[in-house]
């Protein structure tokens, strides 16, 4: 950063050593998961997604996150709570590797009630313009890797919320227990759940993926696989999202036993009545990243991913598509 608090705007110096830099933004909200937030009184990582939102979308596009700016709005300004909102925009923004520099509270009386808020961010990222990722470096046969997501991330909670109403869940309920009354008394939760609640598994944080993604492609270019493309699955699921990796006339063919689906997911699923299919069009399907690899990098970009704690799958291939056939198929 250059110069310190109190002016009417922030600066922040490119990087040293560029020698074309391109900047790349992407601005995006948390969505209905707000509420579950207010409805816990948890504000300690509603931050996390928001920066997710935005930092993963810089880093499809191969930039390095640099400077973050947050919104944040009220009914009625609590400080204390704008605290630990902002507290945890900082803690995700330590996590993009990208820096806080300004940003704005609000106040909405009459707009908000005075218990509630909403929240919303700016993210700008720098990348040399010959890397540049756009979609034109991935080529059929290419091998899809998907690295798995920490929960539902920030998407479909409108119908979360629409199901945990209608079945009248209680957020407070231990979560195996209740994966294990509507999934069946064999079924077996993820170990990190164990002692959770419904409601801390609904408002478990957006994974944030950046720097994760941007040493896998300094692992990539030292193998001599160079990373052709990436997609951050948000709104639209595995369907909407994953065929923006490769250019237009190129498509995706995923493999859905290729990896597992988060307990979660199949819990929206049985309450709600729909679909493994309509789950990963709806939410992730347990996906947070897609990254086109060559099929030389795929081992490499896999015990990458896994040394950065990362789960990772084989889930698929870019295949050549015609006129007549949809982007995004699954077999």
């Amino acid at each position: 950063m250059i110069g310190g608090l109190g002016g009417f705007a922030s600066a922040m110096a490119l990087p040293p050593g560029m020698r074309e830099p391109v900047l790349v933004s992407s601005t995006d909200g948390v969505g209905t998961k707000i509420a579950i937030a207010m409805a816990l009184g948890r504000y300690d990582t509603i931050g996390h997604d928001l920066v997710a939102m935005c930092a993963d979308d810089l880093v499809c596009a191969g930039a390095e996150p640099l400077f973050f700016l947050d919104y944040v709005v009220m009914g009625h300004i609590n400080p204390e709570r704008v605290a630990e909102i902002v507290g945890s925009v900082a803690d995700g923004c330590r996590l993009a590797g990208c820096s806080l520099i300004g940003g704005e509270t609000a106040e909405h009386p009459g707009l908000i009630e005075p218990d509630e808020f909403d929240l919303a961010g700016f993210c700008v990222g720098v990348v040399e313009r010959d890397r540049l990722l756009d979609g034109t470096a991935a080529k059929a046969g290419d091998t899809l890797v998907g690295i798995a997501s920490s929960g539902l991330h920030s998407n479909g909670y409108s119908l979360v919320r629409r199901i945990v109403a209608d079945a009248r869940l209680d957020l407070g309920e231990g979560y195996a227990d209740l994966v294990r009354r509507i999934l069946g008394p064999d079924t077996t939760p993820e170990p990190q759940t164990a002692e959770a609640t419904l409601g801390d598994v609904l408002l478990t944080p957006t994974r944030i993926y950046s720097k994760s993604i941007l040493r896998l492609r300094e692992r990539l270019d030292a193998a001599g696989a160079p990373l052709a493309g990436v997609a951050h699955v948000t709104g639209g699921g595995l369907f909407g999202n994953v065929p923006r990796a490769v250019s237009e006339n190129l498509g995706v063919r995923l493999h859905p036993a290729a990896w597992p689906m988060p307990s979660v997911m199949r819990l929206m699923g049985a309450l709600g009545g729909l679909s493994d299919e309509e789950l990963r069009s709806t939410f992730n399907g347990g996906l947070g990243m897609v990254c086109v690899v060559p099929a030389a990098g795929v081992a490499a970009a896999i015990s990458g991913l896994a040394d950065e704690g990362l789960a990772a799958w084989q889930v698929g291939e870019v295949v050549i598509i015609d006129a007549l056939e949809a982007r995004y198929s699954e077999s």
